[in-house]
């Protein structure tokens, strides 16, 4: 199977429908102060629900899995200086993304849902560098669709810049993953 159609994996595509339908419900403002990492604003915000928690602990999901699947590639000794400096850094993005999902949650009375003990992901057909960082970057493209799913559906306008500001940080991890392995950075005027 070629990247290009894992990318459009039905079960990759199922996780970011997932992401999205299981998020459904939209954030406190406090929810959302707390995810940007703004304790001032989280100092104002509204009152946070047990959905707010929900919808959070979806997000930490991803996030926990995201930290999983660049620890494969780290691990899978294909990666070479300075790719491999690449893959740690957008992880340590991914764990800090994590650890304030996982704060807030409890903040807001929640439990945090944990890593799994496994993940499942297509190590067979990772053989190259190349092949890891296309895995890499189709992970990271559906993160940039959920996010940009996510955004214009919040009510709380605070909630749709603290999205909005993930779905940049993924658009980037994406763009620099494809330049990295010599695609266009940027394919298209639009994402899908």
């Amino acid at each position: 199977m070629s990247f290009f159609a894992l990318a459009n994996d039905p079960l990759l595509r199922a996780s970011r429908r997932n992401f999205l339908s299981n998020s459904g419900l939209v954030l406190s403002g406090a929810a959302v102060a707390l995810l940007a990492g703004r304790d001032a604003l989280a100092a104002t915000g509204g009152t946070a629900t047990e959905a707010d928690a929900r919808i959070l602990n979806t997000a930490l999901g991803a996030e926990l899995e995201a930290v999983a699947a660049y620890q494969v590639g780290a691990e899978s000794g294909l990666l070479a200086k300075p790719a491999l400096d690449l893959a740690l850094a957008f992880q340590g993005h991914h764990k800090e993304h994590a650890d304030v999902l996982a704060k807030t949650i409890e903040k807001l009375g929640g439990k945090p849902v944990a890593a799994k003990a496994k993940y499942s992901f297509p190590t067979e057909k990772l053989k190259t560098q190349a092949d890891v960082l296309r895995f890499a970057a189709s992970l990271e493209k559906g993160a940039v669709s959920a996010y940009l799913g996510a955004v214009p559906v919040f009510g709380n306008r605070e909630l749709a810049k603290a999205a909005a500001s993930i779905l940049g940080d993924e658009a980037m991890h994406w763009a620099v993953l494809r330049n990295a392995v010599g695609e266009m950075p940027v394919p298209a005027a639009f994402v899908s």
